[in-house]
C-alpha cells in the first residue's frame, strides 16, 4: 500500500462549534455559581440561603446561556445566509466576473494566473456557490453557525458545571463553605481546562492556568464584596 493511501489525518477543527459552546458553558457554570456561593457565604448567610441562591443561579444561568448562545449564533447564521444570497445573485448576474474574482483569490494565495483560472473554472463548474462561500466568504460546513446546537450544548454544560460547586456547598459544613467551594472549584476548573484542551488537541498547561486564574479572581472579588456587605449589614 502506498504512503498516500496508508496515511490518514485526524483534524479536530470540526469540533470547534460545539466545543466552544461546551467549554464556555461549563466554565461559566463553575465560575458564576462558585462566585455566587462564595459571595453569599462570605456575607454570613445561613446554609439554606446559600443553597437556594446556588440553585437559582444554576437554573437562571442555564436559561441565560441557552438564550444568549441561540441569539448570538443565530445572528451569525443570519449574516451567513444573507452573504450567500448576495453571492448567489452575483453569480447569476455576472458569472464571468465571479470567475475572475475567485481566480484572483487563488493568485493571491500563490498560484500562477493560468493555474488559478483553471482551478476557479473547475471548482465553479462543480458548485460555484460552495466555491465562493468557502474561499471568498470563509463559510464551510465545518465552521457554519448552528444556533440550536450551541444553545443546547451551553445550557447543558452550564448546568453540569454549576452543579459541581453546588454539590460542594451542600456537603461542606457552614464555616468551611467558602474554602471548600473555592478550592474544589479551582480543581473543577483545572479539570475542565485540561479536558477542553485535550478535546481540541491543544496544550493542557496553558489552558489549566488560564481558567484557574480567572476563576480565582472572580471568586476573590465576590468573596470580598460579600464580606464587605455582611459587615455593613
Amino acid at each position: 500500500m502506498s504512503r498516500l493511501h496508508s496515511h490518514t489525518e485526524s483534524h479536530l477543527i470540526a469540533r470547534i462549534g460545539w466545543l466552544r459552546a461546551a467549554v464556555l458553558g461549563a466554565n461559566d457554570g463553575i465560575v458564576s455559581t462558585a462566585s455566587l456561593i462564595v459571595g453569599v457565604a462570605a456575607a454570613s448567610a445561613d446554609k439554606a440561603a446559600i443553597l437556594v441562591a446556588a440553585v437559582a443561579g444554576l437554573i437562571a444561568g442555564a436559561m441565560s446561556m441557552a438564550a444568549g448562545e441561540y441569539v448570538s449564533v443565530s445572528s451569525q447564521s443570519d449574516t451567513e445566509r444573507a452573504d450567500l444570497a448576495r453571492e448567489k445573485k452575483e453569480l447569476a448576474q455576472d458569472d464571468e466576473a465571479e470567475h475572475r474574482e475567485l481566480a484572483a483569490i487563488y493568485m493571491a494565495r500563490g498560484l500562477d494566473e493560468d493555474l488559478a483560472r483553471k482551478v476557479a473554472e473547475q471548482l465553479m463548474a462543480k458548485n460555484a456557490l460552495r466555491a465562493h462561500a468557502r474561499d471568498e466568504l470563509g463559510i464551510s460546513d465545518v465552521t457554519s453557525a448552528r444556533p440550536i446546537q450551541a444553545a443546547l450544548t451551553s445550557a447543558a454544560t452550564f448546568a453540569v458545571g454549576a452543579f459541581c460547586p453546588l454539590a460542594a456547598a451542600f456537603l461542606a459544613p457552614k464555616p468551611l463553605v467558602v474554602w471548600v467551594v473555592g478550592l474544589s472549584s479551582l480543581v473543577f476548573l483545572a479539570v475542565l481546562g485540561a479536558a477542553g484542551a485535550s478535546a481540541g488537541g491543544a496544550g493542557r498547561t496553558k489552558a489549566v492556568l488560564r481558567v484557574a486564574f480567572w476563576g480565582a479572581v472572580a471568586m476573590l472579588v465576590t468573596a470580598g464584596i460579600g464580606r464587605l456587605f455582611g459587615a455593613i449589614v
